[in-house]
């Protein structure tokens, strides 16, 4: 359990005459107060950015306040706490200063003292814990950056809306096609929560056998089926305190799609053969790569679930529609992958960089990262140009050459993926490419390249 944020005077006193009249100054002030008559515990029900202060006196029995001092310390030595003494120990007054205390009340003060004492301490912890978040705001820019690299206007857009949510408890439903990044995504938007410190964990769905998605999620007690021995904490529980992330949620059945609801809704778990209900805090980030509305229309997802998992979607661009991202992001696989192998970076050349422009990447940033592995590593780099859903494609390979070997590669590579579009006519395939129908011609003639290249007929005068 954690002390609400609310509270701003966390007050500590064994002596209940005095813990009451300190609170009744406190709180006539209009400070929410929170009196206690032991120190023993309070560090671990403040959180690290807890916008409050501390007032405790110093002898008291089991933890001191001096001790108290240090524990708090050693999990934020930037929060006020204000130590108070009946005895006039000097001495345990200039140790109380030098080991951090804000300030030090000797007994007995004025109301006036305590309240102008508390008062300043507030306004300190504001003070820090502004400059905290600007730091953080600015390090979780640079840190996403890193991350989720590219400079388009869908990409500055996406780190702007993980930014946003990240320090949220919202569930988040991430949208994206395959090697997209849905789990980079999913770990930012937990590095960057107030649940970092917690765990981070990652299922993917679609690999799960159906005898064992259920176990697997949810847990199950000895003797739940045949073969269960012992009880098992399942990925939920064990993500208890931090974050899960679902992987390819379209793919789990109707009944486990039941449960998830469920526990969406309630923020609990019950294992397989168990009657006990577990209570949990945890985030969900789910993902997919389908359209889970039409999944849903088409009775393969229940509704109410996408309906309950929509409410903070994130949609990862595809590669294809960010521009020259891709480029930023080859030579920064293949600067990390050059340092990894201890070899000498290498800069793409002009016609690689036209060529790696022109790809459509099916396989998203997955297949770019593996093309700049090879790239870094010397190798022939080949694109396949095919659609995931095995259209007719092609198949490019960038390589190293003179420019005019290379322009004239990457025309041909043009001309051909045009040809693959299956055009009718010389007149649209001209205009695609930009080019007289002459010129267009020619250069089929040039390239060794004809219209059974794409589909249609074998001659080339056959285009008209």
């Amino acid at each position: 359990m954690t002390i609400d944020n609310r509270v701003q005077v966390v007050l500590i006193d064994d002596d209940p005459h005095l813990r009451q009249a300190l609170s009744q100054t406190l709180d006539l002030a209009g400070l929410k107060i929170l009196p206690l008559a032991e120190a023993k515990g309070l560090a671990a029900q403040l959180e690290r950015d807890w916008p409050g202060v501390v007032v405790s006196d110093i002898r008291m029995p089991g933890m001191d306040g001096l001790e108290l001092l240090s524990e708090l310390h050693a999990q934020d030595p930037e929060l006020p706490v204000l130590l108070i003494t009946g005895h006039g120990d000097v001495p345990l007054a200039v140790q109380a200063m030098r080991a951090g205390a804000y300030d030090f009340l000797e007994k007995p003060f004025a109301s006036d003292a305590l309240l102008d004492s508390v008062r300043r301490a507030l306004a300190l912890r504001r003070l820090v814990l502004d400059n905290r978040s600007l730091r953080l705001a600015l390090s979780d820019r640079n840190e996403l950056s890193t991350r989720l690299v590219g400079q388009s206007a869908q990409m500055l857009r996406l780190r702007e809306q993980i930014g946003a949510l990240a320090a949220t408890r919202a569930d988040v439903l991430i949208l994206g096609e395959t090697g997209a990044g849905k789990e980079v995504v999913a770990r930012a938007l937990h590095d960057l929560s107030n649940r970092r410190s917690g765990p981070f964990v990652a299922i993917n769905a679609g690999a799960l056998a159906e005898s064992v998605v259920e176990s697997e999620l949810f847990g199950h007690e000895p003797g739940a089926f045949t073969g269960a021995q012992k009880r098992r904490i399942g990925k939920f529980e064990f993500a208890n305190g931090g974050t899960l992330f679902l992987d390819e949620i379209e793919s789990m059945s109707l009944d486990v799609q039941v449960k998830l609801l469920r526990l969406l809704q309630e923020r609990v778990v019950e294992r397989l053969g168990g009657n006990q209900l577990i209570p949990l805090d945890i985030r969900i980030i789910a993902a997919t790569k389908e359209d889970l509305r039409q999944a849903a229309d088409q009775g393969r997802f229940r509704a109410d679930l996408y309906y309950r998992l929509n409410v903070a979607p994130l949609r990862i661009p595809p590669l294809r529609e960010r521009g020259e991202d891709a480029l930023m992001l080859f030579q920064h696989f293949a600067d990390e992958a050059s340092a990894r192998h201890g070899l000498p970076p290498h800069e793409l050349q002009p016609g690689q960089r036209a060529l790696l422009l022109r790809h459509s990447w099916p396989g998203n940033v997955r297949e770019l990262q593996n093309a700049a592995e090879r790239f870094a590593l010397g190798l022939e780099l080949a694109l396949d140009n095919s659609a995931p859903e095995g259209a007719t494609g092609m198949t490019v390979d960038v390589v190293s050459g003179g420019l005019s070997e290379q322009v004239e590669n990457f025309e041909k590579s043009l001309i051909a993926a045009e040809l693959a579009r299956s055009h009718s006519s010389v007149r649209s395939l001209a205009e695609a490419l930009g080019i007289p129908r002459k010129t267009l011609h020619d250069k089929l003639r040039k390239h060794g390249l004809n219209f059974a290249d794409g589909g249609a007929s074998s001659h080339t005068d056959e285009l008209d």
